[in-house]
């Protein structure tokens, strides 16, 4: 049996697997599910709304290119369109910067500073 090679896109804050993860934890090729890893560093803060609409964006993305081969191209294209989501997200200020994360870089812009 040939192993499949796994079809992936990673970006800072996205990482999509074309894969599922098994009884075992690791990581199985597949050709029919995607598999979404949010902030993987957690540089954000998140809340459930802000991960919820995260998830819902995904689910948009990956419908819309329904019937599209699964290729690394694609997968990239919805990686790239989540990330610019997340950046939304952050400068409507419905998550924010992590302050306490190992790293802290401000990969999508300096965090706005409240007016007095």
């Amino acid at each position: 049996m040939d192993n499949p090679m796994l079809l992936k896109s990673t970006t800072r804050h996205i990482r999509i697997f074309a894969g599922e993860i098994d009884s075992h934890g690791e990581l199985v090729p597949s050709d029919q599910v995607l598999t979404l890893d949010v902030d993987p560093d957690n540089e954000f803060n998140w809340n459930e709304d802000a991960l919820q609409k995260i998830y819902h964006k995904f689910d948009e993305l990956v419908e819309e290119s329904s019937g599209a081969d699964l290729t690394d191209y694609n997968l990239r294209r919805i990686g790239s369109d989540l990330e610019h989501y997340m950046r939304s997200l952050l400068q409507k200020g419905e998550i924010s910067y992590n302050l306490t994360a190992r790293v802290t870089n401000y990969s999508m812009g300096l965090p706005q500073v409240a007016q007095k």
